[in-house]
This record gives structure tokens, sequence and C-alpha cells, in this order.
């Protein structure tokens, strides 16, 4: 698919809202062995296909596939006797009603983040976040503060906020360090990690989080990729470097793969994949942003949480399938985080799953909570929020206005719940 689509804009052709994806099937695919996942990965290479749930033995694969590879897929399934569903036949018409329902909630929105106010009946545009936590140094100079953590690919800065009633100066403090949109496509992340600026700064109902623990959120990890998202591409999971390969015809590093543990084993060299590693540990500008504030905090920091979509998990290190050697703290603070989400999820969403990323997942490298946690964060944590649902839950990257704000309510419950673990221990 990328490379279907740097064609198109190399050749100058113009086309419609996501009419990228016009065609494009959503395919459900068994896997029992290790054999059978190797041959999804296989084609994964080969293909340049887009795996929403990796392949795993005993686990189902979920992928997206071009129109004109479907009956290549389709051979090599049947070639290979794997067992397969169509979950959509063609997810445009997903995305155009996404779009349209999105565009209809923005119309009335309340949002007004120029002056520090958010409603959550929207997914607002990276200007939006920028306005509004810019917005609200002005109104919390006592509170907040608002640090430029390092530039992206395409020289966008990437801001944190930093919450604390003391400055930062108290060193006896904790920190709580939260993150979202290091992958661009997942957009219900965000409203996440706003909704948790706003119960600390704007909407303070639990003061002792405020004062006494000292607070990291950055919104928007990866905001080129981010901005991409908004564009054609809605699908778009990466940072957008460029020069990895002779006239970009594929493009971006998948931030997610290139942080500075186990790097590069789990994940590809190929960089057409959507799990391309980059050069290096540390080669983006997005993940080097990130690991500045890692370097500047990781000594205060106790809990990290890397707010990931879709699958209702909550996921702790190493991708190795090692286990670190307070699993069994980081297991128990995963689970309360997770009776606290489902205690006021959507009904018809599962209940969160609590385990190690490996194990009840697949293998990965160059996580950024694998990597906090070798760093020393003893509370390292990767959530993955609920699918939203338009018309199939399996599109679960695209985003319902009526889940925003209950996206950052279940979610928020989670984070003070690990957040008050902390302070207990």
């Amino acid at each position: 698919m990328l490379r279907y689509a740097i064609c198109l804009i190399v050749f100058g052709v113009v086309l419609a809202k996501y009419e990228l994806y016009e065609g494009h099937a959503v395919y459900r695919i068994s896997v029992k062995t290790d054999k059978q996942a190797q041959i999804l990965h296989n084609l994964e290479v080969v293909n340049s296909l887009d795996f929403w749930q990796r392949a795993a033995p005993g686990y189902e694969a979920i992928v997206l596939v071009p129109k004109q590879q479907r009956a290549l897929v389709e051979a090599t399934l049947l070639f290979h006797g794997l067992k397969y569903s169509i979950e959509v036949e063609d997810v445009k018409p997903y995305l155009d009603a996404e779009h349209e329902k999105l565009s209809k909630f923005a119309v009335n929105s309340r949002s007004a983040p120029d002056s520090g106010s958010l409603s959550f009946d929207k997914i607002h545009t990276l200007e939006e976040v920028e306005e509004y936590l810019q917005a609200l140094t002005v109104r919390f100079p006592t509170l907040v503060t608002l640090v430029t953590a390092g530039q992206s690919f395409e020289n966008r800065p990437i801001r944190y906020l930093k919450i604390s009633t003391t400055n930062f100066q108290d060193i006896k403090k904790p920190v709580v360090f939260i993150q979202s949109l290091l992958h661009a496509r997942e957009w219900v992340t965000l409203p996440a990690s706003l909704y948790a600026i706003q119960k600390l700064v704007t909407d303070i109902t639990d003061g002792d989080l405020v004062n006494q623990i000292d607070w990291i959120i950055l919104p928007v990890a990866n905001p080129d990729g981010y901005v991409a998202s908004h564009g054609e591409e809605r699908f778009w999971r990466k940072n957008r470097a460029t020069g990895y390969i002779p006239l970009d015809i594929c493009t971006g590093v998948d931030l997610n793969r290139n942080f500075d543990y186990n790097w590069g084993r789990w994940s590809s060299d190929l960089v057409c994949t959507e799990v391309f590693h980059g050069r290096s540990a540390f080669s983006e500008p997005e993940t080097q942003a990130v690991k500045t504030v890692f370097d500047q905090y990781s000594n205060r920091t106790q809990l990290f949480i890397d707010l990931h979509s879709y699958g209702s998990m909550i996921l702790y290190g190493y991708g190795s399938e090692e286990l670190p050697p307070n699993a069994l703290t980081l297991h128990l603070a995963g689970v309360n985080m997770a009776q606290a989400i489902d205690a006021v999820k959507v009904a018809h969403n599962r209940e969160y799953r609590v385990g190690n990323s490996a194990m009840i997942m697949y293998k990965s490298s160059g996580t950024t909570n694998d990597y906090a946690q070798s760093i020393g964060i003893p509370l390292s944590y990767t959530f993955e929020l609920p699918a939203s649902r338009i018309g199939f839950h399996v599109l679960g990257f695209l985003v319902d206005p009526e889940f925003i704000e209950q996206a950052g309510i279940e979610t928020w419950e989670g984070i003070k719940t690990g957040a008050r673990f902390v302070l207990r221990n």
C-alpha cells in the first residue's frame, strides 16, 4: 500500500478523500502454528501489507489488503491451507462514515483550545492541541510548564506538559509520565491524554494526585505522522522520515521499534513494512526527543504509560518474553488499573487483559515501554485502548465521536489507579 501511495504522488495523481483506500479489504486469518505465523510474516514483507493484529500462534491476524493484492494474498493463503474470513470488503465507506460523523460533531463542538478549554466531542488537530497547551501555560502559570523536547523529521515541535505544584523542585515527589500518538493513526489515544490534563489542571477532582505527584504528559509524540493521518492517509502509522530507500518509494520508521532495547530483533529492516526499525536505535528525531525526557526524569519516574490502540490490554515487558525482576508487582498494578477501567467501560467492550506483551500478543523489540523498564522505571506499560464501533469493530483505529469522552473517562480511571499504587508503594 505504501508503494502504491508513493507512486500516485510521484506521478501527480490527485485523489478524492480516502480514495487511496478504495477496495482495500480487512482479512481475519487463523494462525495455529509458528510455521503459519512465519508464512504471514513473509507475506507481509514481500507485499508490504499492513497487519493491524500481528500473526502469532493461537491468535488471529488482522490485515488490511490493498485491492490490487487481494487475489495474490488469497491464493497464498489457500496454497498454505490458512483459513481466513473477510471482515470488510471495502474500508472506504467506513472511512467516509468516520469523517462524516466527526465533521458533524466538530461543527457543534464547544472546544475553545486557544482559551484553554476543550470539549471531548471531536478529535483535535495538532494545531488545536498546540493552542490548548499554550493557553494552559497562560491560565495556570504556577501549575503547568510547556517544554519542547525536540523537533520532528519535518521540523514540528514535540512538546510535553509538566504539571507540578512545586515546579518539579521537590525531588521526593514521584513522576508519572503519559505519552500518546506515537503511532499516528491511533487517534483515540489523544483524548485520553488530553482528558488526563483536564483532570489535573482545569477540572481537578483528585487533589492528592496533583499535590503529591509531578506529571509529564506528551500528547502528540509523532506530530508529522498525525498530520498525515488527517489528510489522505488515515491509516498512516510511522513517522515521515525519508532517505531510507531510492526515490523514497517507501517512507517512515515505526517509532515504537526505534528505542534502544533489543533494537532490531523482532522488527524489520525493510522500509516498506509497518514495523521498520530505522537505521539504528534512536535514529529518529522523535524518539530522540522522548529520550531527552527519560534522560532528565527517569530517576524520579515511577510510572510510565504509553497509550496505543486497539485491543483493551495493559501490557508490560519485556517483548522478548523475559520478565523483569518486579514482574509480580507489574502484574498486580496492571490488574488494579484494568479493574478500574472495566468498572466504567462501555458494556459492549471486552474487559481488559493484563500481561507480558510477548506472551499475550507477540514478540517485539525497540519499544518505548521496554526501554523505560530497562532504564529503571519500575512500572512501565503499554495501554491498548478499546476499539470504537463504526459498523465493524475490526476497524479499530476509527473513532466514533460518541466514544471520545468515554475513552478519556475510562483511561483516566486506569491512570489514576496506577498513580495511587505508586503513592502507596
